[in-house]
């Protein structure tokens, strides 16, 4: 993947959020996007949209073990509420699932946000036809 164009209600405060967060840079404005790249080189280009245009999305950062304090440290800096669980259930807590870390929040754009430390492994189930 080279990029993904992420809608948010201001694009320069979604991108310097997210870049701040995870310790990288946001990039200078060319036409309508603010560009952050990530560490794999997957550039998200922030658009500001219409507010009635705007529908959640969800954007998930596989970022080390080793990471994750220094990131949630960051994250909590930041005021916004974090949760656990995707429902939003679990205010004020992380996980363990996968044998990892994460949690879930909302960023400036209101798009939903996702950090862990261990991607997630689907269930491999053989379909009832096999």
């Amino acid at each position: 993947m080279n990029h993904l164009i992420v809608p948010s209600r201001n694009n320069r405060e979604s991108a310097e959020f997210l870049a701040n967060l995870l310790g990288l840079e946001a990039g200078e404005e060319w036409g309508p996007f603010i560009p952050v790249e990530t560490r794999n080189g997957v550039r998200l280009d922030f658009a500001t949209i219409p507010e009635e245009d705007l529908r959640l999305q969800h954007y998930c950062f596989l970022i080390p073990e080793d990471d994750f304090d220094t990131v949630f440290a960051r994250l909590v800096e930041t005021g916004v509420t974090y949760h656990a669980d995707p429902m939003g259930k679990q205010v004020g807590e992380i996980n363990n699932n996968h044998d990892g870390r994460g949690v879930y929040f909302l960023d400036p754009g209101g798009n939903g946000m996702e950090i862990i430390t261990q991607p997630y492994e689907p269930e491999r189930r053989r379909p009832a036809s096999w």
